[in-house]
């Protein structure tokens, strides 16, 4: 169970589900008037195939300080009172939770706007490769971000950081 008093001690990665329900417990501040979650989930299918789970592996050490940078980045851009994220690694089912951002923020708009900027950045740049794993016994290897995928270039995202 994480509590505010040792929010900042958690893992940002973890081969145990995500416990959203603690998480967004311990996201809130006096001073705060929004709390964004953000609960990216596995769904049932991808690539017009059915999907029966997906598999994370991660670069543990380097992703962990990227994703602190990310949330220190973030804070301080967005004058953030809070910033949480967590990124399931291992085997992840269908409707389970992969990944979490929580942002809380004096207004909404900061709160939406760091949200977004995070979950782009863990997506982009983190070293997590996931695993689809398919019903008829096929599976693909992937990143997180699967932008090259529609714009047909693997250095072009969708994303525009710099717009938020």
């Amino acid at each position: 169970m994480v509590d505010k008093t040792d929010l900042m001690q958690y893992q940002y990665l973890s081969a145990d589900p995500i416990d959203i329900a603690a998480l967004f417990a311990a996201a809130h501040h006096p001073q705060a008037g929004a709390v964004v979650l953000f609960s990216g989930e596995t769904r049932n299918s991808a690539a017009g195939k059915d999907v029966v789970y997906l598999d994370f592996e991660a670069c543990e050490p380097v992703a962990e300080k990227m994703m602190d940078s990310i949330l220190a980045e973030a804070t301080a851009r967005w004058n953030l009172h809070l910033a949480i994220a967590q990124h399931r690694t291992g085997k992840v089912s269908v409707m389970e939770c992969a990944v979490v951002v929580i942002t809380v923020a004096k207004h909404r708009k900061e709160a939406y706007a760091a949200n977004r900027y995070i979950i782009d950045r863990i997506k982009h740049e983190l070293p997590i490769w996931k695993y689809e794993v398919w019903s008829d016994g096929t599976g693909a290897w992937g990143g997180n971000c699967n932008c090259h995928s529609e714009t047909k270039d693997p250095a072009k995202h969708i994303y525009e950081f710099d717009s938020l």
